[in-house]
């Protein structure tokens, strides 16, 4: 087939021990760990999980140079697990929905802070906090074949070697197969959809030439110097 223009380029994310897996759209979860519901002045008590979207070619891979991006004072981190769908379906059950993951890896959800706030004193849409370009840093997945599910292990985030950000991933409000779930009867999920689940306490901003190292345990490291 042939286009008006050249067709865009598929992003991918790198899979251990297989071939590339591409990547249809990034849902985001909000304030899905208790702690950082309440730093951000949130009651965490689980209240229903809304989502937020970036480009899928925000995606940026580990050992990568990210440049501080325009309009902003106040850049921050947001360390998180990421799940990867190898299956799609609609109103799916909790009990189903572990089956559509193909599997995890660590990304970070990077923010403009200062306009995020700024839109909520507005009430106006994030997407310019959230949907950046290079705002969605993801490490190498890893299958659940081989990982299996993830249901508990350390979550961190170091800056220049000094932890910022730490949690576990049995902190979540909202489960993994829970959060598939309820983003299931919103929207038809598809193979290739990437789920950002939430993150940790200790957001904080970064600047120019820090270096930004992630973990989850069982899965490799996310790693990126601000340029």
């Amino acid at each position: 087939m042939t286009y008006a223009i050249p067709a865009p380029v598929i992003t991918t994310v790198p899979v251990v021990g297989g071939d590339p897996f591409p990547v249809r759209r990034i849902y985001c979860v909000g304030r899905n760990y208790a702690a950082h519901a309440r730093e951000m002045g949130h009651d965490p008590h689980r209240e229903p999980p809304f989502f937020f979207m970036k480009p899928s070619d925000a995606i940026v891979p580990t050992d990568t140079v990210v440049p501080y991006p325009a309009k902003t004072n106040d850049y921050q981190h947001e360390i998180e697990l990421v799940v990867a769908l190898g299956k799609g379906g609609r109103d799916v059950s909790v009990e189903q929905a572990l089956s559509l993951v193909f599997g995890y890896a660590v990304g970070l959800d990077m923010t403009r802070r200062d306009i995020q706030s700024e839109a909520k004193k507005l009430s106006r849409p994030w997407d310019m906090a959230k949907g950046f370009d290079q705002s969605a840093p993801c490490a190498p997945l890893v299958p659940v074949t081989q990982s299996g599910h993830l249901d508990k292990g350390t979550i961190w985030l170091k800056v220049n070697g000094e932890v910022r950000q730490q949690g576990d991933l049995s902190d979540l409000i909202w489960s993994v197969a829970e959060t598939i779930s309820y983003l299931s009867g919103l929207v038809e999920l598809c193979p290739g959809d990437l789920i950002y689940t939430g993150t940790p306490e200790g957001v904080g901003a970064v600047v120019k030439g820090d270096h930004l190292q992630g973990h989850v345990d069982g899965l490799p490291a996310l790693n990126i110097t601000i340029g």
